[in-house]
């Protein structure tokens, strides 16, 4: 087993990462401060896990939530019923939620633990590879709008993070996928050192290998818990770990939540921000080459829909988190691990890389 810490003075947490962990309960029990239990889970992860972690729950009382499955859920309506079952249950300021499942349980969950009775604590048991390497680490917490993805949320951070990497034995072939992408963006933004480990293991990666997974998804939590660490709420460099997001959210919002994984509208989207930085002058052409065929080998999309115009792009960019005062921001790279945060580029140029990347005028 491996173990990192995110170090956020008071609210530091740890996180465990290694095979069979949801039955380690002297790892996490810990952390339920109370007697009191919410497990959030889906009909998905349900009929695989609940069992399991209800076992290790003995002489606390324990409600389950089980929610429907997919992305188009994550919302606001599907949200009450957490805090339906919640105060139905009595349940109080001591208790602790428990988040199994995938970045959609994880961010609900999370965000119900922070509004329920101004906010109680909570466990994040991820059951995919894109919220082991990313949504569970953190504290962004959140529910989509039909205008705009994960734009009604808070900040709140997890007692512990419980990645037992068993879980994604279960895991669909196209959902691992849509989770590389997110650890391919570890190097492109600030892990130059990873980003060429990935191009010597993506094939052992893909293959689900045991040790080379387990080091993809310690590396991950490493970079991000760092860049966590300097910037807890998005004021600066936690941006970067946008990258492609900007394009990427725009994707799921015009194709409907769920029709593309998240994953697969980031990886489309880390190509349109390296191909822009790239006509900026910021970076020499072959790291796009490298970028697209390291998302190739990871079965990832690299070409946004052909069903979406430059209209509807900006559009939808223009409604993201990071633009401010009417400047889209967009996470492009300088160098190969070295993003930044910048709204330099001139919005026709923007068009201009749109439309080589083939979206309608």
């Amino acid at each position: 087993m491996k173990q990192l810490q995110v170090a956020l003075a008071e609210r530091s947490y740890p996180i465990f990462i290694g095979r069979d962990l949801l039955g380690r309960s002297e790892l996490w029990r810990e952390y339920i401060r109370g007697s009191q239990v919410c497990i959030v889970t889906n009909e998905t992860i349900a009929p695989l896990y609940l069992a399991q972690l209800r076992s290790k729950l003995s002489g606390l009382s324990v409600v389950e939530v089980i929610l429907p499955d997919g992305e188009q859920f994550k919302s606001l309506a599907t949200l009450n019923q957490v805090f339906d079952a919640l105060l139905a249950a009595n349940q109080n300021r001591k208790t602790t939620l428990i988040a199994l499942g995938g970045g959609v349980v994880g961010d609900m969950c999370g965000f119900a633990a922070a509004c329920y009775q101004r906010g109680v604590n909570f466990i994040q048991m991820p059951t995919t590879l894109l919220s082991m390497v990313d949504s569970s680490v953190g504290g962004k917490t959140g529910v989509n709008h039909p205008l705009g993805k994960n734009m009604i949320g808070a900040f709140h951070q997890p007692q512990c993070v419980v990645a037992d990497l068993s879980l994604l034995d279960s895991l669909p072939p196209r959902e691992y996928s849509a989770g590389v992408a997110e650890v391919i963006k570890y190097g492109l933004i600030c892990d130059a050192e990873f980003f060429d480990w990935l191009e010597a293991n993506i094939d052992k990666l893909m293959a689900r290998d045991s040790e080379v997974l387990a080091e993809a998804v310690y590396r991950s939590c490493h970079d991000k818990a760092l860049v966590v660490a300097e910037d807890e709420t998005e004021q600066d460099r936690r941006a970067i770990l946008n990258l492609g997001h900007t394009y990427g959210h725009a994707i799921e919002t015009a194709e409907g939540y769920g029709n593309w994984l998240h994953g697969e509208a980031v990886a489309a989207g880390m190509v349109l921000a390296v191909a822009l930085s790239v006509k900026l002058g910021w970076l020499e052409p072959v790291l796009l080459e490298r970028t697209r065929s390291l998302l190739a080998k990871a079965a990832l999309p690299l070409d946004p829909p052909d069903d979406m115009n430059v209209d509807q792009f900006l559009q939808l960019m223009g409604r993201d988190k990071k633009v401010i005062d009417g400047r889209i921001r967009l996470v492009l790279l300088k160098a190969l691990g070295e993003a930044v945060v910048t709204s330099e580029a001139p919005v026709a140029l923007i068009k201009e890389g749109l439309l080589e990347a083939g979206v309608r005028a």
